[in-house]
């Protein structure tokens, strides 16, 4: 698959399960059989993913992912976010690291910061 292939893989799939609220089929659909996961709040493996959802969508059912920029270079996908658990936060940055073999994602690392009130600069964080 070429970059732009594993970008639109990754997209579709961050919002369909997330957005969407469409865990399931997002796995079926995109994740390998073996998903390795490096954050420390999630477990392995697509079964996990659904449930973490799941569990995020309990705790935020007003979630929305709002995905900023998409960068693909070889099997890595990375996308920057914004992350809302609640209408009208300032949410979170999120930098998710996504690696992809046989056109389905297998692994995932992420980078979250909450999005301060104030700021030392006039730049946004997206």
């Amino acid at each position: 698959m070429s970059a732009a292939d594993n970008k639109a893989l990754v997209t579709a799939f961050y919002e369909q399960a997330f957005n969407d609220y469409q865990p399931e089929a997002a796995a079926a659909a995109h994740l390998g059989e073996s998903y390795t996961q490096h954050n420390p709040e999630a477990q392995d493996g697509p079964g996990a993913f659904v449930g973490y959802v799941h569990w995020l969508r309990g705790q935020f059912p007003d979630l929305r992912l709002d995905i900023k920029r998409v960068i693909a270079e070889g099997d890595l996908v990375v996308t920057h976010s914004n992350l809302h658990l609640k209408p009208g936060d300032r949410g979170m940055a999120v930098a998710d690291f996504w690696r992809v073999a046989d056109g389905k994602i297998v692994e995932h690392w992420d980078v979250i910061q909450e999005v301060p009130e104030k700021s030392a600069n006039d730049n946004t964080m997206f």
